[in-house]
């Protein structure tokens, strides 16, 4: 004969049943390659994290390596993410200079700076140090002064490099970090004013041409001072921002040797320690 639970044991059976089918359609799925991209938004990474091309790959993507046969220089930057650099073996292999991260906005000093920028010098580089800027945290003034006061200044001793601004894609919210392309002009203009006034050097502009078109409306206006240093992985440079001829630097992957991030000097040596002495 069949046996008949009581009807409170069968609610609690389908209540149990219900729940473990509620259970399994709430995890997350694991994605195939038939998926496509994920329009899950990226976890904003902490502040201070920052550093030169993380967006390029993202907003430009990555080609092939540089193709050019005229002469160029060897360089690499590097923030923290690197730690203590590697910079004999760096130099061994033929990077003559480099630039490393010193600060962000008016809240970040890379804890990694004196191995790297003293490690860098050390091995025979000409070095220098750029700023990763935060135009919605603080003015451009502000930053310029945080920058100098904390590793970004200058002298005239040959092996030191003008200090450089990266300027691109806001890595913790609105790309071009709420601001206008006028507002973002005037603010970069306001933190250039401040280095020159500060250091006696104009400083490098780092960026990518489609964050400069974004983000400044292809504003010409910084190209006949300030050095470019260009941001494309692919074989070559492209278009150019609006107002610069040819670029200074170009950094063209982010998967090099050792540290990842290289980059190439529009030029022999004598041209980087020329941009050195001013």
């Amino acid at each position: 004969m069949p046996v008949h639970r009581p009807f409170s044991t069968r609610i609690r059976a389908w209540v149990t049943a219900a729940a473990v089918l509620l259970a399994l359609f709430s995890l997350p799925r694991t994605a195939d390659a038939a998926d496509g991209p994920s329009d899950s938004p990226r976890p904003t990474p902490p502040r201070g994290s920052a550093h030169m091309g993380m967006g390029v790959v993202t907003h430009d993507g990555r080609g092939g390596l540089p193709t050019t046969r005229v002469v160029q220089t060897e360089g690499v930057d590097v923030s923290s993410h690197q730690g203590n650099v590697a910079w004999t073996t760096l130099w061994n292999s033929g990077v003559k200079w480099a630039y490393v991260k010193a600060t962000e906005g008016t809240y970040y000093t890379n804890p990694y700076f004196a191995q790297q920028y003293n490690g860098s010098y050390n091995v025979g580089m000409i070095r220098g140090a750029y700023h990763f800027a935060t135009p919605d945290t603080a003015g451009g003034a502000a930053q310029a002064d945080y920058f100098v006061d904390h590793g970004g200044g200058w002298s005239a001793d040959g092996r030191t490099l003008p200090g450089a601004l990266d300027m691109e894609w806001n890595p913790y919210g609105n790309a071009c970090y709420g601001k206008s392309p006028t507002a973002m002009v005037s603010w970069i203009r306001d933190f250039l004013d401040r280095y020159r006034a500060r250091t006696g050097r104009h400083a490098v502009i780092y960026t990518a041409t489609s964050w400069w078109k974004q983000c400044t409306g292809n504003y010409g206006g910084f190209a006949s001072a300030n050095p470019l240093w260009i941001a494309r992985y692919a074989s070559t440079v492209g278009e150019l921002p609006a107002g610069w001829a040819y670029y200074t630097m170009w950094q063209y992957t982010s998967t090099g040797p050792t540290v990842g991030d290289h980059d190439r000097f529009n030029g022999t040596i004598d041209r980087v320690r020329a941009l050195a002495l001013g």
